[in-house]
């Protein structure tokens, strides 16, 4: 390097870097350090060190199209920026990115697309979020939901948050101080069944990126303090990961606090005030979803970004669930009116109405026949029963 009249590179720095910044620092070359620990000043007492921080946005378009340009595609600048937004990718993670997304485009004989370039970014993230939650692949879209416009509405939104927000928050400066991260964070609230779970998953492809459903068997923990070291280690990877964490059944976890009556009390509402600090920090897109909205803590939906209500679906909406469920199954031609009927008489949520689709299914499948209007009856009353609630038209003394 002296020779050459260059400067070293030296990084992820290991355990104990004292003596090998000592060293370098009197190799005579500029040294830059570069690694995921803070710096310390006590590796170089006599020099110092000077400490920059990273810079923001990474992921910017204007490294990627230079990343993309020799591969080809015809994708515009305004295509381009709304599809990596998403991705805090630095530039060697977007120089391998672009070279894994001509791989794929090459492989398949087309262009590069959009689907090309998340593919490939995804694939730059780390996927140490698996040891802690269940890793999703989003296989539905917006056209697959049934919801009511504001809903609706509200999850477009939370897709532009987590597009826009280094452009809002970094650029625009509408979160300084504090320690505040540039997460995303919601709560999707609702009876079960109405969808909750599945938003989460079309938010997700909607942004190109992979949905971790947290497992909160492998979180809560009755030692005093494990609970939280999982939710940390769980944070700290999602900090680094891009995709979606979804914290279902959330209010085991975000629960309120309580007045302290024991040492019980104490340590749960200790779990809560870490929760509540860490939400500030995160730098994540993650989704809370519960059935008892009262259960959450007030704290916590002041830091939430967004809190999108899921109600329970009317019979016009029912009917078109129904459809959707149905749509790639043969089905008898009266069907249509059967289905309109089960709609008006049969108060079912959307998860519901998948679980009946599914046995009335199975009843045609055994009978090597179509769907008929008698499986899908058969289906939604076995729902009900299931739920525990009286079958319209049956006689109560037997159902």
């Amino acid at each position: 390097a002296r020779l050459r009249g260059a400067a070293l590179v030296v990084g992820p720095l290991p355990e104990r870097p004292a003596g090998l910044v000592r060293a370098l620092a009197s190799a005579g070359v500029p040294v830059v350090f570069h690694g995921g620990e803070p710096c310390d000043p006590q590796w170089l007492p006599d020099a110092g060190l000077l400490a920059l921080d990273a810079p923001a946005g990474g992921g910017a378009p204007a490294l990627w199209r230079a990343a993309l340009a020799p591969r080809g595609g015809d994708l515009g600048p305004a295509e381009l920026a709304e599809a990596v937004a998403p991705y805090r990718l630095g530039p060697a993670g977007i120089r391998g990115a672009a070279r894994t997304a001509g791989a794929l485009a090459a492989f398949d004989g087309t262009p590069l697309t959009v689907a090309h370039i998340q593919h490939s970014a995804r694939q730059q993230s780390a996927p140490l979020l698996g040891r802690h939650a269940r890793r999703v692949r989003p296989a539905v879209s917006f056209a697959d939901l049934v919801l009511p416009p504001e809903p609706l509405e509200l999850l477009h939104e939370l897709a532009q948050r987590a597009r826009h927000r280094d452009q809002v928050l970094g650029t625009w400066g509408l979160r300084t101080g504090g320690g505040r991260g540039r997460g995303v964070t919601s709560l999707f609230a609702g009876e079960s069944g109405t969808g909750k779970t599945h938003a989460a998953e079309v938010v997700a492809g909607a942004l190109g990126l992979d949905l971790y459903v947290v497992d909160l068997s492998s979180v809560v923990d009755k030692y005093v303090g494990e609970t939280e070291k999982n939710l940390e280690r769980i944070f700290v990877e999602a900090d680094h990961t891009d995709a979606v964490l979804l914290f279902d059944e959330a209010d085991a976890v975000f629960g309120k606090r309580s007045d302290v009556k024991s040492s019980h009390d104490r340590y749960a509402n200790l779990e809560s005030a870490y929760l509540l600090q860490r939400l500030e920090s995160f730098g994540g897109i993650a989704v809370l979803t519960t059935n008892l909205r009262a259960n959450i803590d007030e704290a916590f939906t002041r830091r939430l970004d967004l809190v999108v209500d899921f109600p329970f679906p009317d019979p016009e909406q029912r009917l078109t669930l129904w459809n959707r469920c149905l749509r790639s199954v043969p089905c008898a031609p009266d069907l249509a009116v059967e289905l309109e009927l089960c709609a008006k008489e049969f108060e079912l949520s959307g998860g519901a109405i998948r679980s009946a689709a599914v046995t009335a299914g199975y009843l045609a499948a055994g009978r090597g026949e179509a769907v008929s209007a008698a499986d899908v009856r058969a289906g939604a009353r076995r729902e009900y029963r299931k739920m525990g609630r009286l079958v319209p038209g049956s006689s109560p003394g037997w159902e």
